[in-house]
């Protein structure tokens, strides 16, 4: 109940966007709000699906100062059921927060810096699942052509990924990517790329007895947005063992997702 509420101020939000627009000769305001609600066929994260390959209702709320430094939070529905193996026991919503610093410079350069942390409402009752992880980007724009390489670590001894780690060590995790837009000019629509390697306790998703603690995820998207609403295709696979049709029963192989949604 309580992350339906969340869902539904975000909804409320969005739809008020128009109400907050300020007059074009006001001073731009130092606090900036910015966020949108999305439905998507499949939640996937970083490959590997999150409400077991059936569709899932996002959120996202950022507050940004004109400093560069922000907040927010990510909301979103996931398998419940316990039919995802990797989220046995996490509830039904994944609630994210997240603080941190970023900065566009003149000559088209941008850094990104801050902190996440995961945490799961409605979790079993003694199940730890939360963690935090610290992240950091560098963006670089030329015109209609934007990219991002960045990185992101989860240390070790956090409960919430003790155990996972099939070669054992500290359970830490490390998420290395890269990133790639263009926007097709005249045209509302942008063409997305994505890269991205996994290693430690969030990368051991292979088939039991591989004793293989990474893997790849890649995807290609093409987005449309028009006014305050958007719309998307995504190509979304991994590298993940297909022997036995294993990534696929499990939604860590090849699929395609669309979503739809709106922003403000």
């Amino acid at each position: 109940m309580r992350f339906t509420h969340f869902l539904l101020a975000g909804l409320a939000l969005t739809a008020a966007a128009p109400a907050l627009a300020q007059d074009e000769t006001a001073p731009p305001p130092a606090l900036k709000l910015s966020g949108g609600t999305t439905l998507i066929s499949d939640y996937r994260f970083r490959g590997v699906t999150q409400s077991d390959s059936d569709p899932a209702l996002q959120t996202t709320l950022s507050l940004t100062h004109k400093s560069g430094f922000y907040v927010g939070t990510f909301l979103s529905t996931i398998d419940g059921s316990g039919r995802t193996p990797a989220l046995t026991g996490y509830g039904r919503a994944e609630i994210d927060l997240y603080g941190g610093f970023t900065k566009s410079l003149k000559s088209g350069l941008g850094v990104d810096i801050g902190l996440l942390y995961y945490d799961y409402d409605g979790h079993n009752n003694g199940q730890r699942t939360n963690f935090f992880e610290p992240y950091a980007a560098v963006t670089y724009t030329l015109g209609p052509l934007s990219t991002k390489a960045g990185a992101a670590y989860a240390w070790g001894g956090q409960s919430g990924l003790k155990g996972f780690d099939v070669k054992g060590g500290n359970d830490d995790n490390i998420y290395v990517y890269g990133e790639a837009a263009a926007a097709i000019p005249t045209t509302p629509i942008t063409l997305k790329g994505h890269l991205g390697y996994s290693k430690g306790s969030l990368g051991s998703l292979n088939a039991p007895g591989s004793n293989d603690d990474t893997y790849l995820d890649w995807s290609a998207t093409a987005e449309a947005v028009g006014g305050p609403f958007k719309v998307g295709v995504s190509y979304v696979d991994t590298d993940i063992s297909e022997s036995n049709r294993f990534a696929t029963r499990l939604g860590r192989g090849s699929t395609v997702l669309a979503y739809i949604g709106t922003t403000f």
